[in-house]
């Protein structure tokens, strides 16, 4: 699976900004996916997660209720809806899958990488 994330950019606090995944290969629809992030100075932190058929979604307690994970299998995609951003949301946003179709928090157990999408909140 390949993995291309898209939709970052600078946004004030407040605002929203929609990610996405695109993916390539057949096996995507049967993956749990994931998206991560790295501020500055900070290791990678998980963000949300989500099963191969969307039955199940984990979120990190700093994003709930904010932010929304979602796919389409049928168009390969994966989505990070972001709400009422805040400046501590400044990262940069990696999507990830894995071969399983069980969601995972946990990073090591994604084995593929998208190249990430930078996402600044300004206050």
């Amino acid at each position: 699976v390949q993995l291309q994330a898209s939709g970052g950019g600078l946004v004030q606090a407040g605002d929203s900004l929609r990610l996405s995944c695109a993916a390539s290969g057949r096996t995507f629809s049967r993956s749990a996916m994931g998206w991560f992030r790295r501020a500055p100075g900070k290791e990678r932190e998980f963000v949300a997660a989500i099963s191969w058929a969307g039955g199940t979604t984990y979120y990190a307690d700093s994003v709930k209720g904010r932010f929304t994970i979602s796919r389409d299998n049928a168009r390969n995609t994966g989505t990070l809806q972001m709400n009422s951003l805040k400046p501590g949301d400044t990262a940069v946003y990696y999507c990830a899958a894995r071969r399983l179709g069980v969601a995972t928090t946990t990073r090591t157990e994604y084995e593929f990488w998208g190249q990430g999408t930078q996402v600044t909140v300004s206050s």
